[in-house]
């Protein structure tokens, strides 16, 4: 075969070698994926338990034998009669409620500006430029610093909490976007180009998928950061909320109310973020990392 007709050849021959490395791909990622088995998550709840019972059981044993003053250090079961009755009130739906609402629109805003932004950015080495020095200066100033200049000038609304949340959530979300789209392995895009994939294409097809991992990080933190605003914001000044419930019961020297709001926002968060960890095992099955 002449030169030329090599090089001819050649663009063919890496549209084929292409199109079988993106085979390959799919049907490694297909015989990943099996059938969820939930003993090991069971176990590992049952040895994630093994702390908190006997530290409630510990707790428990001390204030009943008066160790402990109630005054300080209510028993759990003091704290679970206290939840009972403001459940059975409504009382706590009613603050519960208000407080996701306010944690849920603080992380749209904020986390869908820090995902937009995060992707401009990452694609555009103009739009780094002209933006991300100015974001990192921002990020670096504690969001709940800027907590009483946003209820200076947003007053004690629901605007002011909505908005420090914002300010808490867009940042993480912001970064990872940014550092999974420019951690997307080169090759990739070669296998695009040689494909001939428009810039969309590469954009859903390739770029999305491997920055995938860090995206969904970026929501598990965002998400925590709106959490723990949301707190901040209601104990600055609310009038419903269950951080405005804590706030009543500290001016009340209710420790257990006191302590009935803490165990919500902990397990709530807690509830939320494993919601997250199931996605993430759902969206990246195709991921062979190391689990301990």
């Amino acid at each position: 075969m002449s030169e030329g007709a090599k090089v001819i050849a050649q663009p063919g021959t890496g549209v084929r070698k292409g199109r079988s490395r993106l085979k390959a791909v799919r049907r490694t990622a297909a015989a990943s994926r099996r059938p969820v088995s939930w003993k090991p998550y069971l176990s590992d709840l049952g040895a994630g338990a093994i702390l908190p019972v006997l530290t409630v059981a510990l707790w428990q044993t001390a204030g009943s034998a008066g160790w402990v003053s109630p005054e300080f250090l209510p028993t759990p079961l003091t704290i679970v009669r206290s939840f009972a009755r403001l459940a059975v009130s409504g009382e706590l739906a009613h603050h519960l409620g208000v407080s996701l609402e306010r944690a849920l629109l603080g992380f749209l805003i904020g986390g869908a500006a820090g995902l937009l932004l995060g992707i401009l950015t990452g694609l555009f080495r103009r739009a780094e430029y002209l933006l991300d020095p100015s974001v990192q200066v921002l990020r670096l100033v504690p969001h709940l610093a800027i907590a009483p200049l946003i209820i200076l000038w947003f007053g004690f609304g629901e605007v002011s909490k909505v908005a420090i949340i914002i300010s808490g959530s867009f940042f993480p979300l912001y970064l990872n976007t940014f550092m999974g789209i420019r951690h997307v392995d080169h090759k990739l895009l070669e296998v695009g180009r040689v494909l001939g994939f428009s810039p969309y294409q590469r954009l859903r097809r390739l770029i999305l998928p491997g920055a995938l991992p860090n995206i969904l990080l970026g929501l598990r933190l965002s998400l925590a950061v709106a959490w723990i605003s949301l707190v901040v914001a209601e104990l600055i000044g609310s009038q419903s909320g269950v951080g405005f419930l804590i706030n009543e019961a500290k001016q009340n020297s209710s420790t257990d109310i006191i302590f009935v709001g803490i165990l919500i926002f902990a397990f709530v968060g807690k509830l939320i973020d494993s919601i997250f960890r199931v996605l993430e095992r759902r969206f990246l099955f195709w991921r062979d990392s190391f689990r301990g």
